[in-house]
């Protein structure tokens, strides 16, 4: 299972009722937290994710609207009695940061907190764990910018009681084998195909997160046919001009990219403060990507 959980979505100037970039991952009852925007942890209380869950950070660049409310969760933690690893993966200049902070303050981190410092322009494997990993997908920026591809690796297959119980010589002992999809081989050497004797699993989900970033088509091998894609649309195609000198993109050029890579849903997020209506966003991908949606503080999308 994955879930996608918003705790903010929206770019840098501040509002009374939104907050900037920062989300959780659910995979298999992991949560890996994406960006940590002013106001993260207050969030995560709101909408009850348990602090010591997290045990991976990833943060995408840094511009304060994805990494502000970094230190507070940091210290939280602290303040709980955290015990276990945290991981942090961030461009470097990061811990710099964040030592410089808790030097001052006077503070010590009582927990291990292990960074890990992103620096290829090239899409690279990050973390490999036994139920997933997450790749960077290299964006283009005004700082050295990293999205992220978070992807279940294959469950193992079910078993197929019913047909089991077909053929006595199977024994509980080979369920573990029929999981993993071997024949069954009898005492005797007969063979049973694993395909009559399980069934498949699902098929592994993927997640995209492409943070702030210009319209960049040459992501779109990375992301070929995610299952969810959210995409940075800080303007609308009216300010092209001024997405492009700012190195961000539209609703429209989002939508291009979520069809040209086949995606199967698209979550539009990080919108600018100039737009009272964020259904713009919305009906301007739609035209392109009919499957689009809009991203919102509490929302939750399941992959």
């Amino acid at each position: 299972m994955m879930k996608l959980h918003i705790l903010g979505c929206h770019s840098a100037t501040p509002r009374s009722y939104v907050f900037p970039s920062a989300q959780v991952v659910e995979v298999d009852n992991e949560l890996i937290l994406i960006d940590a925007g002013e106001g993260t942890q207050m969030q995560l209380r709101k909408y009850k994710h348990k602090f010591n869950k997290i045990k991976y950070i990833l943060i995408s660049h840094l511009h304060g609207d994805h990494f502000f409310g970094l230190v507070g969760f940091l210290s939280s933690l602290r303040l709980l009695g955290r015990e276990k690893e945290l991981h942090i993966f961030a461009p470097d200049g990061l811990k710099e940061i964040i030592d410089l902070q808790f030097k001052i303050a006077q503070t010590d981190i009582n927990y291990p907190l292990i960074f890990h410092k992103l620096t290829s322009p090239n899409s690279e494997k990050i973390l490999d764990e036994k139920k997933f990993s997450v790749e960077t997908i290299p964006l283009e920026h005004r700082v050295y910018t990293n999205g992220f591809l978070i992807k279940e690796k294959p469950k193992l297959r079910k078993l197929n009681t019913e047909a089991i119980k077909k053929y006595p010589e199977i024994e509980t002992w080979a369920y573990h084998k029929l999981k993993a999809g071997e024949d069954f081989v009898s005492e005797t050497g007969k063979i049973i195909p694993n395909e009559e004797l399980t069934l498949p699993p699902p098929p592994p989900k993927s997640y995209a997160y492409c943070s702030d970033t210009i319209y960049k088509p040459d992501i779109i091998p990375l992301i070929k046919k995610v299952d969810l894609l959210y995409h940075e649309s800080t303007f609308l195609e009216e300010h092209k001009e001024l997405a492009k000198k700012t190195k961000h993109s539209t609703a429209k050029q989002a939508a291009e990219i979520a069809k040209a890579a086949q995606v199967k849903k698209l979550v539009l997020g990080h919108f600018s403060s100039r737009y009272p209506d964020e259904q713009r966003f919305k009906k301007e991908a739609m035209e392109i990507f009919p499957n689009t949606e809009i991203a919102q503080e509490g929302k939750s999308f399941e992959i």
